[in-house]
């Protein structure tokens, strides 16, 4: 089978290997369609704290169940999921109390065990998540990071009676943009390309920021009757943006960090106790992929336009050097594993 891993950092390594065979309590997954995230980006070039070398990697993948292990009652072969990368122990503090994407014990497909970038991958039977098969698998495999939104927003606690900016209109911040529409919410989004923000008008943003040539502060000042954006969601993974979030934020806001950047940053304890300001971390998805499927086969979403390249798995390397080299011509780059 093809499989795409990362031997060390900067060392990317297609090849053929046989095909692994699920254990008691796993699934074989055929895998169709995978794409390529920033934290798999992160993986190859050594930036990722959380990973384990050596390691195949990939977590947004689906396909269809193609063998199981002892004891598995709730899928059959030729059923259609998804995956969900998160696994977790079930019993310390963060899972009893539905934190499990922050379990004590927590280990995540593509990052700390082998993932989806092959032909068969093997999950854990609760981490596949059935969908319709009416539902493309291309789509299907876009219901990880649409969860990833839906996490931050939970977190968040998004709206209809919310004003969103979105730092950010790569893949994380229109997504983000796409939930929070979803829930009803005004979205206002920022970056520097002004490719990527026509980009984020096509999604549905109410305003757009270039915020090489404007102020953010200004142009989002009269918001909510002059009080600013109710909701700050950093998903370029900018540390320095943090202080200008905590500045420009109306009185009650929330703010969520969805980058894990090592890097200090300057933050007034003064702005966010004067405004009463929550800021909240925002990590993988607790469990909502069961219901970003029923969005996505309801057409509650439609993030069918995000797909902007798909390569054979065996081209991955051409497929890696895109997103590096020219992220301004890529939204979400998939594998085909057809």
């Amino acid at each position: 089978m093809v499989t795409i891993s990362v031997r060390e950092p900067h060392h990317l390594l297609v090849n053929e290997r046989d095909a692994v065979e699920p254990g008691p309590g796993e699934v074989a997954i055929r895998v169709h369609r995978a794409g390529i995230c920033g934290s798999d980006m992160h993986i190859l070039h050594g930036t990722n704290p959380f990973a384990v070398y050596p390691r195949v990697i990939g977590h947004e993948f689906a396909g269809v169940v193609s063998a199981l292990g002892a004891g598995i009652s709730s899928l059959a072969i030729g059923d259609h999921v998804v995956a969900d990368p998160v696994i977790s122990c079930g019993t310390c503090y963060p899972c009893r109390v539905g934190r499990s994407n922050v379990c004590a014990k927590l280990q995540v497909i593509g990052v700390h065990r082998d993932g989806g970038f092959r032909s068969t991958a093997v999950v854990p039977q609760a981490n596949a998540v059935k969908v319709s098969p009416k539902l493309g698998l291309d789509v299907a495999a876009l219901a990880e990071p649409l969860a990833v939104a839906a996490n931050v927003l939970w977190r968040t606690g998004c709206t209809g009676e919310d004003v969103v900016l979105i730092y950010g209109a790569g893949t994380v911040g229109i997504t983000v943009l796409q939930m929070a529409k979803m829930h009803g919410a005004r979205c206002i989004v920022a970056d520097i390309d002004a490719d990527r923000l026509v980009r984020a008008r096509e999604f549905g943003a109410d305003a757009v920021i270039n915020s090489r040539t404007q102020s953010v502060g200004d142009v989002v000042a009269p918001e909510l009757d002059g009080l600013g954006p109710s909701i700050v969601i950093d998903g370029a993974g900018i540390p320095s943006l943090l202080e200008e979030a905590c500045r420009i934020a109306a009185p009650a806001g929330r703010i969520g960090l969805l980058g894990f950047s090592p890097a200090p940053c300057n933050v007034s304890q003064q702005e966010i106790v004067r405004k009463e300001l929550t800021l909240v971390g925002s990590r993988l998805n607790r469990r909502f992929i069961p219901e970003v499927i029923t969005w996505l086969e309801s057409g509650a979403l439609r993030p069918q336009a995000m797909i902007t390249q798909t390569f054979n798995a065996r081209d991955a390397r051409s497929a890696f050097d895109l997103v590096e080299q020219h992220p301004e011509r890529t939204l979400k780059v998939q594998l085909a594993f057809e």
